[in-house]
Order: structure tokens, then sequence, then C-alpha cells
């Protein structure tokens, strides 16, 4: 399922969209952060297809070789082990996948180049050979060598995410978040289960009215919140403060007055790390600062009040 932070990320783009049109259409906005979401969702899919997706150009390239005029033994009887992993089979075959690519138009189909890119890589790598050297076959030896692909050769791949960028402007940074969902539902696979367990887009519908809340709540306060980033952000240089950092501000103080059972040191963690990657190299730094002082000062005025389990 699609984790707090990404849905974070998620509220924190779409607030900085909506700014930056200088609209007032919440409904738009929130309309847009749900095709976002859903997006997101669609590329769990596309990624668990792309497996699939090698062990056909590996197949492809076994066949070219053997109906060569001159042969190598090797080529005559190549090493199937990777074309006949059980694990991607199972992914091939899983009805669940197949229905929802085919409905939301998804496929790798003309992108060989990419799916070549990336068996070239795979097939350097070490985990790889040891993997095809071995003379072992189980279901449980397939699967890992599934994960490590995922795990190894996805997520630094440049080709792979100026494809994606291409099939969508909406998938643009949704890749690692959705290779760790790819991973748990390859490592969650047994052989004696026939059925993929796949994940389902929330883990519960309180993560979709999460995010449609921290929306709302952070686009109606931006400015009463941006008024309290100013005052603690004084000591700093006026062009220090990235329109992204007050951003990323003030959707962690909308998140810190508005749910009640998520932890202060939660938000500020979570928001900190999310500045690490979306702003400036100084910004986790600044961020850290300015929100400690400003949830202080809101719990001193009663406006941040939490209740709930792991709250002690």
């Amino acid at each position: 399922m699609l984790s707090r932070r990404l849905l974070r990320v998620k509220v924190v783009k779409a607030v900085y969209a909506h700014l930056q049109c200088e609209c007032d259409n919440v409904p738009s906005t929130e309309k847009n952060l749900l095709a976002s979401i859903d997006k997101a969702h669609e590329l769990y899919f596309q990624m668990l297809a792309l497996a699939p997706e090698l062990v056909r150009y590996a197949e492809e390239r076994q066949e070219i070789g053997r109906n060569k005029m001159l042969p190598t033994a090797e080529e005559l009887n190549p090493n199937r082990k990777f074309v006949e992993n059980k694990a991607v089979a199972r992914l091939a075959e899983c009805e669940a996948i197949n229905v929802f690519c085919s409905k939301h138009h998804l496929s790798w189909s003309g992108r060989n180049d990419l799916i070549k890119n990336i068996y070239t890589e795979l097939c350097a790598q070490e985990f790889f050979r040891k993997y095809m050297a071995s003379e072992s076959r189980s279901f449980r030896e397939d699967a890992q060598l599934v994960a490590d692909i995922y795990q190894n050769i996805l997520e630094e791949n440049e080709l792979l995410e100026e494809v994606l960028e291409e099939m969508s402007s909406l998938w643009a940074d949704d890749l690692g978040q959705t290779l760790l969902m790819v991973i748990r539902t390859i490592t969650s696979m047994r052989e004696s289960h026939e059925q993929v367990k796949l994940l389902p887009k929330f883990k519960s519908e309180d993560d979709l009215d999460f995010a449609k809340k921290l929306l709302r709540a952070s686009i109606v306060n931006f400015a009463a919140n941006q008024e309290l980033i100013d005052k603690y952000s004084s000591n700093w240089e006026i062009d220090r403060v990235a329109m992204m950092d007050s951003v990323i501000l003030a959707v962690a103080i909308a998140e810190a007055e508005t749910f009640a059972s998520i932890p202060v040191k939660v938000t500020l963690n979570e928001y900190i790390d999310i500045a690490k990657y979306y702003s400036t190299p100084s910004s986790s730094v600044f961020i850290n600062g300015v929100l400690d002082k400003i949830t202080a000062q809101l719990t001193e005025e009663g406006r941040i009040v939490k209740s709930g389990k792991g709250l002690l």
C-alpha cells in the first residue's frame, strides 16, 4: 500500500502547485492530488509487469542464438534458469495484474531499448551470475533473484526514470517508494500460494481521509501559518527561505494541528526528511529549527493537542 510518507509528499507537491497557479479552486487541487495518488498505484502494477518483460527478452535472445547459421554449443543449449524463473512466471500469470494493466493501458510495449538496457546490466551483476551458475532450483531462490533485480538495479537506472517520466509526469519521484512495494510483494510470495498477494492502494480508508484532510488544512491555513513561519525565520536571510521550505513547513504545521493521534515528533521527522529530498541542501536544518519552535508555541497555546496510543 502507499505509505504515509508518499502521501505527505503528494500533498506537499499539490499545495506547491496550488500556490504556484495562484488559484482558489481547492476541489480542483484535491482532484489533482487524488489523480496523482492513483497514478502512484498504477506505477506499482507497471513495475510488477517489468520482470516478465525481462524474461521475455531473455528468451528471445536465446531463440535468436539457436536459430543462427552456426550456433555455438552454448547457444544450442542455453542456461534456461532465468527464463524458467517460477516467481516471474507467477507474476506473468497473475490475472489481477494482467486485468489491471489492461484496464489502465499499462505495458512496456515499444520500450525494447529500456528492456535491453536493464537486461544487459543484469547480466553483468555478480548476484545474477551466481544465480545462473547455481544448480539448485527453488521458488525461494527464484523470488530472491527477482527481489534483487528490483532492489539493486532499477532504482538507479537513469533510462528507466526517463521512460517513466515520458509515460506520466505524475510518476516523477514515485519510483523509490513504489519499488519498496514491489519488493514487499515479491518477498511475500510462496510456492504453495498460487495467488500473488497484491498490496491495496491504502492500508485503510483512513489514509485517503488523511491525505484529503491534510491538503485542505494546509491550503486553508496557509496564510496564517506563513505568519508563524515568517516570525521564526527572522534570523535567516530571506533569500535562503525557499518557497518549497515554506510549503513543507505549512503542511507540517497543518498536520500537527489537525491530527491528534500523530505525535509531534513523527510529524517533525517526516517533514525534515522530505525537505532533504525536495528542497535545498540546508533546508532540513532550517525546517528542523523553525518547526520545533512553532510546534512548541502552538502546543503552549493549546492549538496542538495530542491523544491516543503511542503518544506517551
